[in-house]
């Protein structure tokens, strides 16, 4: 397929077929790139702290920063992916999120970095936009593996943003992640440029009424607010670990420098395993399943990592089971919520989305206070808490469920 071939969302038809590896190969890079800038800080907290002349929980702040303003791209900016044609709006939002990047590499203080963080969180929802489109591109019985593969792009990408930033940083100081991100997303938006199919929106709409549109949805479909809870809830318990293992790891008994708290960051392999076997086990009716699996996952990697403060080997696979649980999550959400209304995937995925970000927003400062306050005792409650009320809501979901079912009946 062609940069200059045309999809206007109507199916299969018009999409790349299964043969057509190399296009969603493209977006998976795509979305990792995009969204691992937003995690290159998580292993520099500390050196940007004390680089800075400022506290860890000032440091931290940069997190959360990236967190909301994401959410607010994903609120703002993803409608649009219903409005604009999708392949100049992607280039167009990786060009600014590069701006942003560079704005972080040259920072002189926390304010300026605030400022970048902000800029390059809002724009990265490029990534956003290219998910649903994916589900638009595929035929309909395989769009949880299509959706799992491009959602490996990202787990990916965020997991080698947290690794080789921590390496990067010990080469180069920690601007220099930075300024590799943005040059990296220039060159990103002129791939997305020449590889992606044009595609223009089925019906005319303003920007208006999609964002008007967006809340219509959500009033609508009772199933599209229990997954947006229920993702949120689950993206808040791993936010809570994120925000405040690079002081856990920075601090006795492990004394982990930059680099190596990065490549402990590898042990969220697991996210990008679950990925892709999520997306196939919900093409095959199974992701109620999966989604149980993976919030009782969640409960005891909490418990693993609230033992783990004298042991590196129990954090490593508690981290990895945390991971993969969210994504397990994560990704039979998505397919749940793109089947609802196939002609609004975006404006699905916006309120999805936005609901879960804001989840990882409130994670991530929560996880901040509670080092702040308590230490990693206090780290453990809360992710343990939002843990359980990911169990909670995917017993509510589930009911949800049968009782649509039934009513179909």
């Amino acid at each position: 397929m062609t940069a200059q071939e045309t999809t206007k969302g109507a199916g299969a038809a018009d999409g790349p077929r299964r043969a057509d590896r190399a296009l969603l190969l493209v977006m998976a890079v795509a979305t990792g790139l995009t969204v691992g800038g937003n995690y290159v800080n998580q292993p520099l907290l500390a050196t940007i702290a004390a680089d800075l002349g400022t506290s860890q929980g000032a440091a931290a702040a940069t997190v959360t920063v990236a967190q909301v303003s994401y959410g607010l791209g994903l609120l703002l900016i993803v409608p649009l992916g219903d409005v604009l044609e999708k392949r100049r709006l992607l280039t167009v939002l990786t060009l600014l999120a590069a701006a942003g990047h560079a704005v972080s590499a040259l920072a002189p203080s926390l304010p300026w970095l605030l400022v970048g963080t902000a800029v390059a969180g809002a724009f990265s929802v490029a990534a956003q936009v290219l998910v649903p489109f994916v589900a638009e591109l595929v035929p309909p019985g395989e769009v949880g593996r299509a959706v799992g593969t491009v959602m490996s792009g990202l787990l990916v990408g965020a997991l080698l943003a947290r690794s080789l930033s921590g390496v990067l940083a010990d080469l180069g100081g920690w601007h220099l992640p930075y300024a590799v991100v943005a040059a990296g997303l220039l060159v990103l938006a002129l791939v997305l440029h020449r590889r992606l199919p044009v595609s223009r929106p089925r019906e005319a709409r303003s920007y208006g009424a999609a964002l008007r549109s967006v809340v219509a949805l959500v009033r609508s479909r009772p199933r599209l607010r229990s997954r947006a809870l229920l993702g949120a809830a689950g993206f808040a318990t791993v936010a809570v670990l994120f925000s405040s293992m690079t002081f856990l790891l920075a601090g006795p008994p492990f004394r982990l420098s930059d680099a190596q708290i990065g490549l402990a960051g590898f042990a969220a392999v697991g996210g990008a395993l679950a990925a892709t076997v999520a997306g196939r086990l919900n093409d095959a009716g199974r992701g109620t399943l999966v989604t149980g699996v993976g919030a009782g996952l969640l409960v005891l990697s909490w418990l693993l990592l609230g033992g783990s403060t004298r042991s590196l080997p129990l954090f490593l696979v508690g981290a990895f089971l945390v991971d993969l649980a969210l994504q397990a999550v994560h990704i039979t959400n998505q397919n749940v919520i793109y089947a609802l209304a196939p002609e609004a995937r975006s404006r699905l995925n916006s309120a999805y989305m936005t609901t879960y970000f804001v989840g990882g927003a409130l994670g991530s400062a929560v996880g901040s206070a509670a080092w702040t306050h308590g230490g990693w005792t206090a780290v453990t409650a809360a992710g343990l808490v939002f843990a359980v009320v990911t169990v909670v809501l995917w017993v509510l979901d589930v009911r949800l469920d049968r009782a649509s079912r039934a009513d179909r009946a």
